[in-house]
């Protein structure tokens, strides 16, 4: 059977370099980052230069850079640094990934943290106007929107938007896990406080991510234990994990205007031919104004044939998600399309699709023929 992955915003296949590079040093360099033998000073070294290299790609100090799991735990450390700090307010959206969401609902809650929800239009752009206008009251606030929505691929400004938080003292941070290994990122062109990154949504490794803290913010530890990451992050660091971040960051990047081109004429074809062959195909989001990955599309089929279309799919071999990977497996609605669509265009089926420098034209081919056979039947 022919398998076509098209689930690259879940999770993409590794490059091989990054494979061979962490069996390397998975077998030659096996010592503790702490130890002070040659052993443990050597797996130091490969941490330290993966920092530094991360820190030069987006321009900013190696010491601003925190290895971590993932995007959800440099989310989670993010958020609880800056209610440590006496942060009063958060604002956000509700289409904001889990890993930013839930926590901020968790502290509301707890009545640890004031929340505001900032509206957002039918494509996923929040409003602005509202931000200033809510920045105008004199709290210590945080403002957490993410930069490329992971389901409909909707991509926010974050040059305006750091302006306007910097103008009104509020510290700014971005979810962008989306965006590394996929869009150049110049943080010092930017006035944004914390970034997150996980390095499996660029063909690196599941386990490892990064969090940026811009030096002037103070940060608390998510995990209490050693002193590892400068005191923020206790455990015995993965250097086989960080150093395939680094070489997956490395290769994103080498080719990126090439492989952004490839990827977007992929998206573009899989639409053409959806739409040659499907009636009354919908995008969510914006096409043209969103990440040339994500292709969110909303069919003219009840969504009581969800389970039954997902099925064949999986039948001709085709990975994608009607959902976020994150909540595929619950019987729940996407809380992003329900802030997005109307009731009447949320009983549609919506399918995600997310490419690859993978991916190639004969696959796409094949996935909008399949689709097409698979929808006649519905």
């Amino acid at each position: 059977m022919k398998k076509v992955y098209l689930d690259n915003a879940a999770t993409t296949q590794l490059n091989q370099k990054v494979v061979d590079e962490m069996t390397s040093v998975l077998v030659n360099s096996y010592g503790n980052p702490s130890s002070t033998h040659s052993f443990g000073r050597d797996s130091k070294t490969i941490i330290e230069l993966s920092r530094k290299f991360i820190a030069n790609m987006f321009n900013v100090k190696p010491k601003e850079i925190f290895f971590t799991s993932g995007g959800t735990e440099s989310n989670n450390m993010i958020i609880k640094s800056c209610i440590e700090h006496g942060v009063e307010r958060i604002i956000t959206t509700k289409i904001e990934h889990k890993a930013v969401l839930n926590p901020v609902l968790n502290l509301s809650h707890d009545k640890k943290v004031e929340l505001e929800f900032l509206n957002i239009d039918h494509e996923g752009n929040p409003d602005l106007n509202q931000l200033e206008s809510l920045l105008l009251k004199p709290k210590k606030t945080l403002v957490s929107l993410m930069h490329i929505n992971n389901e409909i691929g909707t991509m926010i400004d974050l040059k305006k938007i750091g302006s306007i938080c910097h103008s009104h003292n509020a510290m700014f941070h971005s979810d962008t896990v989306q965006t590394i290994g996929h869009f150049p990122l110049d943080l010092s062109l930017i006035n944004i406080d914390f970034i997150t990154c996980s390095a499996h949504k660029f063909h690196g490794p599941k386990g490892v991510g990064f969090a940026y803290i811009n030096e002037k913010n103070k940060a608390y530890p998510l995990i209490i234990g050693g002193e590892q990451e400068r005191g923020l992050r206790g455990g015995t660091e993965s250097t086989h994990n960080i150093h395939g971040l680094k070489i997956a960051l490395e290769e994103a990047y080498k080719n990126l205007l090439d492989d952004q081109k490839k990827v977007k004429s992929l998206k573009e074809l899989f639409l053409k031919r959806v739409h040659k062959s499907v009636e009354n195909v919908e995008v969510n989001g914006n096409f043209n104004e969103s990440s040339y990955t994500i292709l969110n599309l909303r069919f003219p089929i009840s969504k009581e044939k969800k389970d039954l279309i997902n099925f064949k799919l999986e039948l001709a071999g085709i990975a994608c998600s009607s959902g976020s990977a994150c909540q595929s497996g619950s019987s729940e609605p996407s809380h992003v399309l329900s802030e997005i669509l109307t009731d009447e265009e949320m009983e549609k089926i919506s399918i995600r699709f997310s490419f690859s420098k993978f991916n190639s034209k004969n696959e796409i081919i094949y996935a909008a023929e399949s689709l097409k056979n698979i929808l006649s039947e519905c």
